[in-house]
Parts: C-alpha cells; structure tokens; sequence
C-alpha cells in the first residue's frame, strides 16, 4: 500500500481540500501485492481505446455543456444517454425517478458494478466565454425562464459515463461480469438518488450490485484524482422555513407583523447554533441561501421565506441544529406577535447522509488507478470536507460497498498560477466561471473504466 502525505494550504476548504499539485505530495512506496494491479498491457488498451474516442466524446460533452437541464428536467440530456447507450448493445430503461436512466451490459459470469453519472446543472449564468458556453434559458413549468449552466462539471460525467460504457463493450474479451451504468437526475437538490430509489429502483430485477462507483470533477489540475477510503463528505439537508406576518401599508408598520423582520433575526440567530450550541469540535456547516419576501417598496408582506443548507457528520449534531432553529424560529415569532396557529413553519426537501468509501474496495483500484496516472497522482489521504453527495443513498438499502472519486479538471497551467498566488484553485464548482478541461474528457473516462476493470478484468 501506498501511503502519502501532504501539505494542506490553511485557507483550504470544501472540495478544495482534496486536491494539491504533485508537488504537495510525498509518495512513500510500501510493497503492493502485484493481484491487485492491472497488467500494463490492459491499461494501455484502455488508453488507447479512449484516445481513438477522444473527438466524438469531446462533440457529446460540448454539446451536453450548450444545453443544461436542471434537476427533474434532464429530459434532453437522459433521451441522449439511452440513446447511446442502446446504440451499444446495453438494455435500457428510462425514467425511473423521472428522468433517470439505468442501462444493463451482461458479459458472461462474475461480479455486478454498477456506475453513477449524474445529469443535472445549475441556475447560474455562464460567464466563461467558451465557444459552447450555455446561452439559453431554461423554462419551468410555471412559464417563468432561469439562467442555466452546467457548473459543477455534470456535462463531464455524463460524458465520462459514456466513453466508460464504449470502452467496456470494445474490451469484452478482456472481462466477465455485469456492468450496469446508470444516469441520476437531481443530485444538486439532494432528491434524485432516493427519487430512483423510491420509484421501485431495486424492485425492477435489474442486477444487485456487488460493487459501485462514482466520480466528479473538482478544479484540481487535470492528471491529479482524489481517491481516498472512509469518511469523504458531509451529510446534508435542505429546508425551507417559512414566517407567517401580517402584511400592510409600508408607511403604518405599526399595523403589521412583519416577516421580512423575522427573517432578518433569524438569519443572524443561526449563526449562534454553530458557535454557541454545538461542540466547538463538531463539523457542522449553516448557510441561508435564499430569502423570498414580498415585491413592492411599499408593501410589507405576508410571508417570507428562508432556504437553509446544513452540513453535519453525525446524527446527534443534525437534529441538535434542527432542534435549535425550530426554536430560534418560535422565539422570534412570539416576540413579533404572531399568534399560535401562525408560527413558522419547516419544509425539509432534501437529505443525503455522509459519503463513506469502502476502505477495502479503495486499496483494491488505487493500485491500477496510479499505473495509469503515474505516481503520485492518486491521493489518497485527506480528511473529509463539507461537500455533499447522494450518490450513495441510492445503495444505503442494500449496503453495498462503494468509492467515489474526484477527477482535477483545471488547466495545470491555470492551477499552479493559483497557487503561486495564494489562492487553493483558479475557480471553483457552483461559480459562473467553472470549466471542464477538453484534456479532461478523455481521462476521465479513463480513470472510470480502470476503476470499473479492477473488478471486471478477468484474471
């Protein structure tokens, strides 16, 4: 096994934290059992197989990128996936949460892997001047239009996704097993994996896994993924609170109760959970992301509404913020005046516990991932950030072992200029101005088969 060390830059945090140059990592080579790599050969077939992929993959992710769909209405974006998909030789059934895709490639007898790309985007305006940046809206179901952009790389796994699925059927005579890769709707609002789930995912006869996987992209230098075992991202919830006022003129705020008010304390109120309730040794994160109040200059309205994000490891700090904010809540609605059949009200939408790699499983395809990447270019050891994910509730029913790996997308150049300047990365997901590397398309795609092979290769 391969243990690394690193140096982590103070300012570092979310996603940022599991990424470094080469440069910030030591690789102290320990003996690695030679069954747990793949033979040289097989991985260079991989790259060759991809690299002679590269354009037309490249054409699919630029034009993925052109066209985002946010979550539930990847309807564009999951008609492509089938479509490539069935063109292969895969069994395929749509919508399944909506818009998922699971696609099923039996090749003979052995282990079943299942893959997970997921397909939605984000209600952000694209500002980064690319030939095939995003420039339409999106227009949802109650008439209105939003700015739209894929700024969390959900173009890229797609991508990466289907390149997998190409290579693994020009390789079937180099594995046996079931591979089954399958498009996720909904991951940026936490409620597409357990809306697959929900919607019968393991009682259609599709094949159990044995194993499964994911990857993501992070704005780490191309070349450089993050592939480490335990404990790798936090659990999440997204709520909605609601203040009940009593709405009026803006010029008699003597005759109102006004909730535009209450959200204000509130918000600050928050603030006190984390640094007055909790263990000062507790990880937690809360954040406002939104608050929705009335229209008019003049007018005081009748509600608004605040939308929380919270970020926790354990269980016992989750229902302890929660608790807190319900009173937070009440207590600032009794001061206003609010009566009893008013108070505020808590909408939980959407829930992903912590991300959890299997160690074992992690040790077993870091070994091949490093053939192909070079040493020092798998880290492997990195405490756990703040970032969310819910890849992993779709396999919590049947506890299924699995990894989740993050692949560097950014321009080297544009990295190791950061860093000269202080700053963890050049850019960074949810930002106007993220970007996937073209250099990253191809690889990506690569790191996803190797990974899916040191299960699958035959022996």
């Amino acid at each position: 096994m391969r243990i690394t060390t690193v140096r982590l830059l103070p300012h570092l945090a979310g996603l940022g934290a599991l990424f470094l140059s080469a440069t910030n990592v030591i690789a102290l080579d320990s003996p690695t059992s030679s069954d747990s790599v793949l033979p040289q050969a097989l991985i260079d077939k991989v790259s060759t197989t991809l690299d002679t992929d590269t354009l037309r993959l490249t054409a699919i992710f630029k034009d993925l990128h052109q066209h985002p769909e946010i979550a539930f209405m990847e309807t564009r974006t999951a008609a492509i996936v089938a479509k490539e998909l069935k063109s292969l030789g895969f069994t395929v059934t749509e919508g399944i949460g909506k818009t998922g895709v699971v696609a099923i490639l039996k090749n003979g007898p052995g282990p079943t892997v299942w893959f997970r790309a997921d397909m939605d985007s984000n209600s952000v305006r694209e500002t980064t001047g690319l030939a095939y940046a995003a420039k339409e809206k999106q227009r949802l179901p109650d008439g209105s239009e939003i700015d739209v952009m894929h700024a969390c790389g959900h173009d890229a796994h797609v991508t990466w996704l289907l390149g997998l699925a190409t290579a693994m059927v020009a390789m079937k005579t180099d594995w046996s097993g079931t591979l089954v890769v399958y498009a996720q709707p909904a991951e940026e609002v936490g409620l597409g994996a357990q809306a697959m789930v929900d919607d019968r995912l393991w009682e259609r006869g599709f094949p159990k896994p044995d194993y499964a996987f994911g990857t993501h992209t992070a704005p780490g230098p191309v070349g450089t993924i993050s592939s480490s075992p335990g404990v790798r991202m936090a659990g999440v919830d997204q709520l909605d609170i609601t203040f009940n006022g009593l709405g009026g003129h803006g010029s008699t705020p003597q005759m109102t109760i006004d909730p535009v008010v209450m959200a204000a304390q509130a918000v600050m109120s928050y603030q006190t959970i984390i640094s007055r309730n909790l263990d000062p040794q507790a990880s937690a994160v809360l954040s406002v992301g939104s608050i929705v109040a009335g229209r008019d200059n003049n007018v005081i309205p009748e509600t608004s509404v605040l939308k929380l994000n919270l970020r926790w490891f354990t269980a016992d700090v989750r229902e302890h913020m929660l608790k807190r904010i319900d009173e937070i809540n009440r207590g600032i609605a009794i001061a206003a005046g609010v009566s009893a059949d008013q108070m505020p009200t808590r909408l939980m939408k959407g829930n992903s516990g912590p991300l959890i790699n299997d160690k074992a499983l992690v040790a077993r395809i870091n070994p091949s991932l490093e053939a192909l990447l070079g040493q020092g270019k798998v880290i492997d050891h990195f405490p756990a950030v703040m970032g969310s994910e819910d890849f992993q509730e779709a396999f919590k029913p049947l506890g299924t072992p699995y990894t989740f790996l993050l692949v560097g997308v950014a321009p080297p150049e544009l990295f190791a200029k950061a860093q000269a300047e202080g700053r963890p990365f050049p850019y960074s997901n949810h930002n106007p101005d993220f970007f996937v590397d073209l250099s990253a398309i191809a690889l990506g795609a690569k790191v996803n088969t190797v990974a899916v092979l040191s299960i699958l290769a035959k022996r």
